[in-house]
């Protein structure tokens, strides 16, 4: 069953969050496009010649057009591993500026950014900086309805603690006893779909469970039926090496720099979902001995 009757553009589509939605789309039989650089892996993702818009989001002129026709835009573009000489300003900033110039150009009625939890909190974290100069351009246009989602980390992000046990122990600091309710990347892209309609400016979402990272690393050991081996470094650790991560430059230092930052204290944002993580971990398991599966 269609949820709208408004045409969808995903930009970034072949990320994470935007394969996910352009699944979500495929099984409500939508009206949308998927916007990306790499037209193999969008025809991989069974996508139709007519469902493809192939455009390079950091180069403002190949944008040229990409919104015509289009009612609402979800933009997932950002950088998740740095490379082609890009940064976040780059990136995060700059390519949803262009997007969000085409937009506005050709009449978009709504833009849905893809923003990150508790950005407008941590400003001196390079990746937040970026990603919240972008909401507040966003959140400032009058041509058209602006939304920011802001989800906490994505089940992808939290997969270090599965290669940690995998190894045979995970490493954490403190005591542990910092939560987090990470989201399922199936899970989101529905509550993305679903705000569509909604009329608020702003979303703060996270999954259905908050879990300390004590009791992740547990989920990530009995996903591959190991013994819990917990290594716990003292607090002063994480902040001497987030210190160091912020005199790196930002391709070295600026993932850390983030993750560090979120490890301080509790990240917890509304729940939303269903998809537990640890049933995630043991879908991670099964492949790892049987096949694949959807992340």
């Amino acid at each position: 069953m269609k949820t709208t009757n408004l045409r969808v553009l995903v930009a970034g589509a072949t990320g994470y969050l935007g394969s996910h939605l352009v699944n979500e789309l495929l099984k409500r039989d939508s009206d949308f496009k998927a916007l990306g650089r790499n037209k193999s892996k969008l025809t991989d993702m069974g996508l139709l010649s007519d469902q493809i818009e192939l455009a390079e989001v950091t180069d403002a002129g190949t944008l040229v057009g990409c919104c015509e026709g289009i009612d609402v835009v979800i933009s997932c573009v950002g950088i998740t591993r740095q490379k082609d000489g890009l940064g976040y300003i780059d990136v995060d900033f700059q390519a949803n500026l262009n997007l969000l110039q085409e937009a506005e150009r050709a009449g978009v009625k709504k833009f849905i950014y893809i923003s990150a939890f508790n950005a407008s909190k941590y400003q001196n974290v390079r990746l937040l900086q970026a990603k919240e100069r972008f909401a507040v351009k966003l959140l400032a246009s009058k041509k058209l309805k602006p939304c920011v989602v802001r989800p906490n980390g994505f089940y992808s992000d939290i997969e270090e603690f599965y290669s940690m046990a995998k190894s045979g122990r995970v490493y954490l600091f403190g005591k542990g006893d910092v939560r987090l309710n990470p989201i399922h990347g199936e899970d989101l892209a529905r509550f993305c779909l679903d705000v569509i309609k909604r009329e608020e400016r702003e979303f703060d979402v996270g999954g259905s469970e908050i879990l300390s990272v004590n009791e992740i690393a547990k989920l990530a050991f009995g996903a591959q039926d190991k013994t819990v081996r917990i290594i716990y470094l003292p607090d002063w650790m994480r902040k001497i090496s987030l210190l160091f991560a912020t005199m790196l430059p930002e391709k070295l230092g600026g993932p850390a720099e983030f993750f560090l930052t979120a490890m301080a204290q509790d990240m917890i944002a509304p729940t939303y979902g269903n998809r537990s993580l640890g049933g995630y971990f043991q879908d991670i398991f099964q492949v790892e001995n049987n096949g694949t599966f959807n992340k």
